[in-house]
């Protein structure tokens, strides 16, 4: 399903990308998989119990984890990830011995950005709220081809400041290349997202899938189960906005906040 990785070359990169571990695979999806998996995102049915939608001031995308509601191809690509055959390939370019595939997608499956789409930079949840491991990784496939870069929608990494627990600078910006996967350590004050709305012609989305990686807490991990997300300059002395945040962070309030009125 995946075209042949240089495991050798791709592990040096992880090792030492900055701000936090983390490398970049392109053309990652045989031509004719990812053909298929990019056309059954655009088909996708965006409405239903399966989908779950963001409208905020802080995050704006559509996403389904159901896996009896994926097309075809998209349920054996994430079936694939999350195999035996290539987990073993992570723990090559990683170094980690300890993983386990979150198999129950928790935050994970389809996403999709549409025109204005958001995402503020954040921090992912640390212990998952179900099986009690820390989150490890992050894998994410952009699936949307012919991507112009003047539409925005690059992954940011930040920089960690350690004295308010904030994102710090803008360190690398990705752009979401048709085929291409990134795939970064999230234990590192690993600040990301793509807090530009979107500009993009219509008829056109964002498109990714995302699936993550578990591993056994150390003594002290934080015990975040929901991501925090940071203020953009704009909104950083917006009590609303600060407040959406601290309520989008625990779990007993975050539920509330995806549609916001």
């Amino acid at each position: 399903m995946i075209n042949k990785l240089n495991i050798k070359i791709l592990s040096k990169q992880f090792k030492v990308s900055k701000p936090y571990n983390h490398v970049v695979i392109d053309n990652f999806w045989s031509s004719i998989i990812a053909k298929k998996i990019s056309e059954e995102i655009k088909k996708f049915s965006l409405q239903g119990e399966h989908i779950y939608i963001y409208d905020n001031p802080i995050e704006k995308k559509i996403a389904c984890n159901n896996y009896d509601k994926f097309p075809p191809t998209i349920y054996r690509a994430i079936s694939f990830l999350y195999s035996n055959n290539f987990i073993n390939i992570v723990k090559r370019i990683t170094k980690i011995i300890d993983l386990t595939p979150d198999i129950g997608l928790h935050g994970g499956g389809i996403h999709i950005h549409p025109n204005s789409g958001k995402l503020n930079i954040h921090k992912d949840y640390s212990i998952h709220p179900k099986l009690g491991k820390q989150r490890l990784l992050n894998l994410i496939c952009y699936m949307t081809p012919n991507w112009n870069e003047d539409w925005g929608g690059h992954l940011e990494l930040w920089s960690h400041n350690k004295k308010n627990n904030q994102p710090l600078n803008l360190e690398k910006k990705i752009s979401n290349r048709f085929n291409r996967v990134i795939l970064f350590d999230t234990t590192q004050n690993s600040w990301h997202g793509l807090p530009k709305e979107l500009k993009m012609p219509k008829g056109v989305l964002r498109q990714s899938l995302a699936v993550y990686y578990l591993t056994t807490p150390k003594k002290g991990t934080s015990k975040r189960d929901r991501a925090l997300y940071a203020p953009t300059k704009e909104q950083i002395n917006d009590k609303k906005i600060i407040n959406l945040i601290k309520k989008r962070s625990s779990s007993s309030t975050s539920g509330k906040t995806y549609i916001y009125k």
